[in-house]
């Protein structure tokens, strides 16, 4: 396969997901500002949203204000941030039309009118008055790219790059979002266990489409030590760190049969970490420390599958 056919359908996926990702986080912070919230202003509730996206810089420079309309219009509508839902939705497109031979036909019409629907949906005041709505198309409409992915693509090398994105990208905002939760949103000592603590936990765990997983493993009352080992170690958890490098791992031994053996390696150690670890470690280290770490590793694996497979023009892999 050409370098640059693996690279477009690699963030074809990331790009698909990362939209998806964007709309579950405006989607709960959404939800966490309805409720009565003693300890954060409208600043306070909406600026972590930009956290997990990475984009601070960005949003102080073009609206400087933390406000929900700001925020919506910044994470959804604004494609000056390469994070945006019209960003990566606008991204993937491209992507999908420069490789329409190496999909299939029902990839390409859902894509395309993924986002021919999406401009004749998400006008700004349609965003902005009724975002859940609008966050609910864009999880829908990822859900059906993925499921006509899995329903007729071929399981080629092509199929692998695909899922190789998707995993990629959804364990990195997984850990981006439990972070920040953990590390900038833990209420004081007398808070957690409190009201607020358990209805910020049970956004997270919504926002993930895991608030029934935790119910149905725990059948207790939600704490951040559990959250966190559903999250991160539990490889029956479909957005888990572990999951997703359950996925990854096995993707790279196929693609990595005559070159790529340091993506192997960097892969396999950081599936390792999950695979054997124990939540009281990982407390124990510090749970911010360990997010950090794993961001910081999941990026630098993503720069060597970079380096490896999608930067050499007109080469085979």
């Amino acid at each position: 396969m050409l370098s640059r056919t693996a690279d477009h359908l690699y963030w074809m996926a990331r790009y698909i997901e990362r939209a998806e990702n964007m709309a579950r986080v405006l989607d709960v912070t959404n939800y966490m500002s309805l409720m009565p919230n003693a300890f954060h202003n409208e600043a306070g509730q909406w600026r972590p949203a930009v956290l997990i996206a990475d984009t601070t810089t960005a949003f102080e420079e073009y609206y400087g204000e933390y406000s929900a309309a700001n925020v919506i219009r910044f994470l959804a509508l604004d494609e000056r941030n390469p994070s945006s839902i019209v960003s990566a939705l606008k991204r993937a497109r491209e992507n999908a039309r420069a490789i329409r031979a190496a999909i299939s036909t029902e990839m390409w019409e859902n894509i395309n009118a993924m986002w021919i629907e999406f401009h004749s949906i998400a006008s700004e005041n349609s965003v902005l008055d009724k975002p859940e709505e609008f966050c609910d198309w864009v999880k829908s409409r990822s859900h059906l790219f993925r499921g006509v992915t899995y329903g007729t693509m071929l399981r080629d090398d092509a199929f692998n790059f695909v899922r190789l994105g998707t995993f990629m990208e959804r364990a990195d905002n997984t850990a981006r979002l439990l972070d920040v939760k953990y590390h900038l949103l833990l209420p004081s000592a007398a808070e957690v266990g409190g009201a607020m603590d358990y209805y910020e936990w049970s956004a997270i765990l919504r926002s993930v489409s895991a608030l029934g997983s935790y119910q149905k493993i725990f059948s207790d009352a939600i704490e951040s030590w559990r959250v966190a080992e559903l999250l991160v170690l539990r490889h029956d958890m479909p957005r888990s760190l572990h999951a997703c490098l359950d996925e990854v791992t096995p993707i790279l031994e196929q693609l990595c049969s005559t070159r790529g053996w340091e993506c192997l390696r960097l892969a396999g150690e950081l599936h390792a970490s999950l695979h054997y670890g124990r939540m009281e470690n990982i407390f124990q280290q510090g749970l911010h420390e360990f997010l950090q770490e794993f961001i910081e590793r999941n990026y630098a694996l993503g720069s060597e599958i970079q380096h490896t497979f999608l930067n050499v023009p007109d080469s085979t892999v």
